[in-house]
């Protein structure tokens, strides 16, 4: 099913754009509402899926364990601090162009058939503890039935990423009718293609660098690994969610690391904190709007501390549609300026280009946790 999920995702977008003109309004609130129960189901099974993972990862990883979750945080935080700073030359490239942007028409929302909210049983950070403390305690205490216990819970979280991954298609095409509803996709086109263009060309350039290089320079691995991991891209392109697009990743990443066990936990414990697609559409967007309003462009020390502040910031950031910005907003006022125009303004442009920001981010994802694999090999 997994090798099949690229053109399945495909067909269903070509469809549903192709068709949409066409489909009634009562079937699209129906197939918006079934992407969003799918997301809250996903959403309520989510803590299990950490703390499973994360649990498996730790006994297997027992005896090095703690060495891999301090390389994970400090190679976490250089990789974001990287793609922050490099964010900084682009969006001074940006500043020297003629930019005059203005905040975007309110859209008219689709609304769903039906909605209900899974009840938040923990918040993801707990069970991410649980997960690595008690698997590492029971896997020192009393091995041969930790290893009993991890096997058994790993059969019950696979069986449920198994299901996630079969109705994926359902999930993608109601999102998918959402973006059209919206007309997203004609105010970034019309108003700020040039602006995004560059985004997301620095976005993925610098993420299909990394796995160039990951992958050893090697065209047919490198081509590999970017395939294992389209479905997981598609899927944050679609939700805007890249902790609802986990199970799709973990899968994807699995296919593209030596050591298979990292991919449970490496991906459950920076899906909400190593955002590279944010690193660079911040900080570029910010550029722009300094321009823009015709403030002056940051020097390069200033910007340095406006980054070291940004990666701080990134580990309160809920891997959610739009929630990239927001805990961002004080840190745009204090060290760049921003006014409340210019915190709105950003604000919309972000929710605007979210879908291909979460995309960068699940690719990212992936991308760091085969250089923790890479890593970890050369220990």
């Amino acid at each position: 099913m997994f090798r099949k999920m690229p053109f399945i995702l495909a067909a269903v977008i070509g469809l549903i754009t192709l068709l949409y003109p066409f489909i009634p309004l009562v079937i699209k609130e129906g197939l918006y509402a079934i992407s969003l129960s799918i997301k809250e189901i996903i959403v309520l099974f989510l803590p299990f899926i950490i703390f499973g993972l994360l649990f498996k990862a730790a006994v297997t990883l027992a005896n090095n364990a703690t060495k891999i979750i301090l390389m994970i945080l400090v190679l976490l935080c250089c990789s974001n601090f990287i793609s922050t700073f490099l964010s900084h030359y682009v969006g001074a490239w940006i500043y020297n162009f003629d930019l005059s942007l203005v905040s975007p028409q309110k859209i008219i929302e689709l609304k769903p058939l039906w909605s209900w909210k899974a009840p938040t049983l923990v918040e993801n950070y707990i069970p991410m503890l649980a997960g690595i403390i008690l698997g590492i305690l029971s896997s020192l205490l009393f091995p041969t039935q930790a290893q009993k216990i991890a096997t058994k819970i790993d059969e019950y979280v696979h069986l449920v990423l198994q299901g996630i991954v079969y109705v994926i298609p359902f999930f993608v095409a109601g999102f998918v009718i959402n973006l059209e509803y919206d007309g997203i996709v004609n105010i970034i086109l019309k108003d700020y293609s040039i602006v995004f263009a560059i985004i997301a060309l620095a976005q993925f350039s610098y993420i299909l660098f990394v796995y160039f290089l990951l992958n050893n320079a090697n065209g047919k691995e490198f081509i590999a690994s970017i395939k294992n991991m389209f479905p997981a891209a598609v899927s944050g392109f679609s939700t805007m969610s890249s902790a609802a697009s986990m199970p799709l990743t973990i899968i994807g990443t699995e296919k593209n690391l030596k050591n298979k066990d990292l991919a449970y936990s490496v991906i459950p414990t920076t899906v909400n904190i190593h955002l590279v697609g944010d690193c660079f559409a911040i900080p570029i967007l910010a550029y722009a709007i300094l321009k823009s309003f015709g403030m002056a462009e940051p020097t390069l020390l200033s910007y340095t501390i406006f980054a070291l502040y940004f990666i701080i910031a990134k580990f309160s950031v809920a891997a959610v549609p739009g929630g990239g910005i927001l805990v961002m907003l004080p840190i745009l006022h204090t060290y760049l300026n921003f006014n409340a125009e210019m915190m709105s303004l950003i604000t919309a442009l972000y929710v605007l280009f979210d879908p291909v920001i979460t995309c960068a981010n699940v690719l990212g994802n992936g991308a760091f946790a085969k250089f923790i694999d890479y890593c970890n090999s050369k220990t």
